[in-house]
């Protein structure tokens, strides 16, 4: 059972899944970082200061805090700034991926229409090919 376990898990499907998961948790955290510290002050600053992380919609007549913290404490709220932000950052890796993958598309179209060499004939081609030439000259 133990061997069998090995060999599952040193399959190069099951590594190369753990090391898809291991890069897109990294990539998940840049652009979380991206959004949060990059687009969203950018974005917070041309709409006049808005922070979308803090909007919400109290639920309940007990919620009156001004911030999103304190509101939760109060009761239940609907959170859809934090929501915005996250569409946000979903829609920029969206973006960022259809971007790597139509380069990578590029790329295999242009290796496919290069013309690659054609291959050496064999020796009995080849000399197929020499006595079919010289019947033809005689």
């Amino acid at each position: 059972m133990l061997q069998e376990f090995k060999e599952f898990a040193m399959k190069g499907n099951v590594v190369d899944l753990a090391v898809g998961v291991i890069i897109g948790a990294a990539f998940g955290a840049i652009v979380t970082s991206m959004v949060g510290d990059i687009i969203m002050p950018i974005i917070g600053a041309i709409t006049g200061g808005l922070d979308f992380s803090n909007y919400f919609t109290g639920l309940s007549k007990s919620v009156t805090a001004t911030n999103l913290a304190d509101a939760k404490k109060q009761g239940a709220v609907l959170a859809w700034g934090n929501f915005l932000t996250l569409t946000l950052n979903f829609l920029i890796v969206a973006f960022v991926l259809f971007i790597v993958i139509r380069l990578m598309n590029q790329l295999k179209r242009k290796e496919e229409a290069a013309p690659a060499a054609p291959p050496k004939p064999s020796p009995e081609v080849a000399l197929l090919t020499e006595i079919r030439d010289l019947l033809k000259k005689a």
